[in-house]
């Protein structure tokens, strides 16, 4: 049976075209939320970018790569077929006007955001190491401009902008209850294999722990979640043996498992939970 509780909310969720973002926008609107999905396929996955990319031949076969090439309206319809209220925008979010124009779209089409999950990863696997892979036999870079620049504008600028824009509108129509979510990773000592990814995962932490400060006074909650793996495609049997032998990780996580933590994050229920980090395990 549909959930109608929350029809008067609107949700703006970036990566939305898979994995976790996609069964966050799924059970957000299960629960009468609508959602803008905001998503970006990757370069040469896309029909008419005229961008002149060459798909990888590799990426076909690979589940990750597939998933990530799934065109984000067709998560859309879907809530759309269930009863839902959904529209899909693909943009860059690495472009800093792209946050204001998903705002704009998401009122003139839903309604004010007040909803804000902060999923979308410009991941690239870098190192200090000259090791040519990781673990699991998945290739690494070195640290370069460029893997730094592309991870951290999607990562954490990306979130701080977008949550500038929530609450700049929330305060401009004097509203009073407004949630963001953020998705983090790595630890203490950082993210060794996924440096930069690491890093910038951490400062988006640190915007949204500022923003549960400095918006508390508004309504606005914001926490961050640190999912366990999550089998977004990438986890193969080497992987799901690494985690049982693991002290520390204690699960391989569907999305949709995820999702449910990010939804609640997102109701009324979750009132006093503010200025957390999450760890799911």
């Amino acid at each position: 049976m549909r959930d109608t509780s929350s029809t008067s909310h609107v949700a703006l969720v970036t990566g939305a075209n898979q994995g976790i973002g996609a069964a966050t926008a799924r059970a957000l609107a299960a629960r009468g939320v609508a959602v803008l999905c905001a998503y970006l396929r990757p370069s040469g996955s896309r029909e008419g970018s005229g961008e002149g990319d060459t798909p990888d031949p590799s990426h076909t076969a690979d589940p990750y790569h597939a998933a990530r090439s799934v065109d984000g309206e067709e998560v859309a319809a879907e809530i759309r077929r269930a009863g839902g209220r959904a529209e899909a925008f693909e943009a860059d979010l690495a472009d800093p006007a792209v946050p204001g124009r998903l705002f704009d779209l998401a009122e003139d089409r839903l309604g004010p955001v007040d909803i804000l999950v902060n999923n979308a990863s410009g991941w690239i696997q870098d190192t200090f190491t000259p090791d040519p892979a990781d673990r699991f036999d998945r290739p690494l870079r070195p640290v370069t401009a460029e893997t730094w620049s592309r991870q951290f504008s999607v990562d954490a600028m990306a979130p701080a902008l977008l949550i500038g824009e929530l609450a700049r509108r929330h305060r401009a129509r004097g509203a009073g209850w407004g949630r963001i979510v953020g998705l983090t990773s790595g630890g203490e000592l950082g993210f060794p294999g996924e440096v930069s990814y690491g890093a910038a995962k951490a400062a988006q932490t640190d915007y949204t722990l500022s923003a549960a400060a400095e918006l508390a006074g508004l309504g606005i909650t914001a926490n961050v979640v640190r999912p366990p793996v999550t089998d977004t495609g990438w986890v193969t049997d080497e992987v799901r043996r690494f985690v049982a032998s693991s002290p520390t990780h204690f699960h391989v996580a569907d999305p949709a498992e995820v999702a449910k933590t990010i939804v609640f994050l997102a109701s009324d229920d979750a009132a006093l939970i503010t200025g957390n980090v999450i760890t799911l395990r």
